[in-house]
């Protein structure tokens, strides 16, 4: 009997384990963003840039349908590409990131807009980001905001 309760203690034990271990479900996991940042302009122009990474540890895929943050009046996706040689810029309405994949914005690439501050940004402050994301819930994100170059 002894053996018996001891052998239901340690499964007990190790499926609690694997329990806190496991990856979480969809319905309670949130995607994350990672060195987010924003690059001044190099004069006082009424947009910036954000860029950093969003990783999505989560079992189901994650779509971004939206972008907002206290410190700017628009704020929205965007993508560059070269087409026929020339860079261009467009909006996305929507960026889906697969379970375990991330997406990262960088200069040439996929990137924030950041339009009209509503109050003038230092370097080394802080921008509060908001990710709406398909089906309800929200991201939130804090970029740093950089001087050119940096």
């Amino acid at each position: 009997m002894t053996s018996f309760r001891t052998c239901i203690a340690v499964l007990a034990l190790a499926a609690g384990a694997a329990i806190s271990f496991a990856p979480a479900h969809a319905a309670d996991c949130l995607p994350s963003v990672r060195d987010g940042w924003v690059r001044m302009p190099p004069a006082s122009m009424p947009m910036m840039a954000g860029f950093g990474t969003i990783e999505n540890r989560c079992t189901a895929p994650v779509t971004i349908v939206g972008v907002s943050s206290p410190a700017f009046a628009d704020v929205s996706l965007h993508e560059t590409r070269i087409v026929d040689g020339v860079s261009r810029m467009r909006a996305l309405p929507e960026l889906r990131i697969g379970p375990g994949g991330s997406a990262t914005l960088k200069p040439g690439g996929m990137h924030l807009m950041l339009m009209q501050p509503r109050a003038p940004l230092k370097p080394g402050s802080k921008v509060a980001v908001e990710f709406a994301l398909k089906g309800g819930g929200k991201l939130l994100g804090e970029f740093v905001v950089r001087k050119p170059g940096e």
